[in-house]
């Protein structure tokens, strides 16, 4: 299997994320703070009969340029069930274990900070952010074994799965009947599509970007369209491989156009009369800690309870030290929690205070995973002194 998100991709995909998010941070700072809320909050679009395509540049960025990136996260699940680390049941009994403890534990912690007012924001510090974690881990180099570095992808790989999952049931909108029996019709071709194993991709884009029109009307995630096309590609068909193509064709743009563009219209925010009060409304306090607390807590736990259950081993030279250090590098929520965010709050006061306990939270994660990487001997030190 191609790895979609390699080291070296991950690190540069990493750097620009984090240089798109300072630029915003720059820019809502400084005297260009009107002209970045203006365009983000600019009306473009049309509308014909039933069909509204008039909506913010900012949300066309999380409506249909989040689309394409869930196309690649499908891809990425259904690759790594097909052939990955999660093909196999006893491989994929760990991490599945970790996602479902580092999504639990979170998401309890929030509930318990934050009002009852506030709950529909329970799953944003659930979401781990693959390519910055990845790239974090890419950075830490021999200090981290390919063994670990596998169990992060599929932790993060099901995390996704798992948020994917949240965002259809969680965050809907009102439902239009018309526009669900369109999606369907839209499903019902992309399986004749696939049944029929054609190896061209024109077909299924064709097909899920109909999918999409038909999503973006129904009061559902338009979103979920990307995900639900992704899974009807075939990985094989007739020699060929639609899956691999497509996911070759999207690495760029989804890692170094698609993603530092919705941190740059999400992770701006306004310093100007943020004080400390700020750093400790509940709102803030509860993704901040569900990240930085409750993704290690939650992923060690399960991961011991699962190991000494017997149902899975530890991955291959790793220590509990080191789990605990890809546990803390899951906190890094970032875009994906930002996404969440944007999905659960349209109050620009707590949207303000998402992006700092998203940012923070992240942030401190990094902080976390690294120093503790860092102290530690590589696995490659270690074998050296066992010899």
């Amino acid at each position: 299997m191609s790895d979609p998100i390699s080291s070296s991709d991950a690190i540069k995909a990493s750097l620009v994320l984090l240089a798109a998010t300072i630029v915003a941070l720059i820019v809502a700072n400084t005297g260009f703070s009107g002209i970045y809320k203006a365009v983000l909050y600019a009306e473009i679009g049309f509308d014909i009969g039933r069909f509204d395509f008039s909506h913010t540049v900012k949300d066309w960025i999380k409506n249909a340029l989040m689309a394409v990136f869930f196309v690649f996260v499908g891809l990425e699940i259904k690759a790594e069930f097909q052939e990955g680390a999660l093909a196999e049941r006893s491989k994929a009994m760990l991490p599945f274990a970790g996602a479902a403890g580092g999504m639990a534990m979170p998401a309890l912690i929030y509930l318990w900070i934050t009002p009852e007012a506030l709950d529909r924001g329970w799953a944003i510090p659930t979401a781990t952010d693959i390519a910055f974690a990845v790239g974090v881990v890419g950075l830490l180099g021999k200090r981290v074994s390919p063994a670990l570095r596998a169990f992060l992808l599929a932790l993060a790989v099901i995390d996704d799965l798992g948020a994917i999952i949240v965002i259809a049931l969680f965050y809907t909108g009102a439902l239009k009947a018309w526009a669900i029996l369109g999606m369907a019709l839209s499903i019902m071709a992309l399986a004749a599509i696939n049944a029929r194993n054609v190896p061209k991709l024109w077909p299924y884009l064709l097909a899920g970007s109909v999918l999409w029109v038909f999503t973006l009307q129904s009061g559902i995630n338009a979103t979920l369209a990307g995900v639900i096309t992704a899974l009807f590609v075939p990985l094989k068909a007739n020699g060929g491989s639609p899956l691999h193509r497509l996911v070759d064709h999207l690495k760029v743009p989804v890692n170094f156009a698609i993603m530092p563009l919705f941190a740059f219209a999400n992770a701006g925010v306004s310093l100007s009369g943020l004080g400390l009060a700020d750093a400790q409304e509940s709102l803030t306090l509860g993704i901040a800690l569900g990240l930085i607390i409750g993704k290690p807590v939650g992923i060690t736990l399960a991961v011991f309870l699962t190991v000494k259950s017997g149902l899975a081993t530890l991955p291959a030279q790793a220590r509990w030290p080191e789990i605990v250090g890809v546990a803390c590098l899951a906190g890094i929520g970032f875009t994906m929690s930002l996404f969440v965010g944007a999905l659960a709050f349209n109050d620009d006061v707590l949207l303000n205070q998402v992006r700092l306990g998203v940012l923070g939270g992240s942030l401190v994660s990094t902080l976390l995973g690294v120093g503790l990487f860092l102290a530690l001997p590589s696995h490659r030190q270690r074998a050296k002194l066992q010899r």
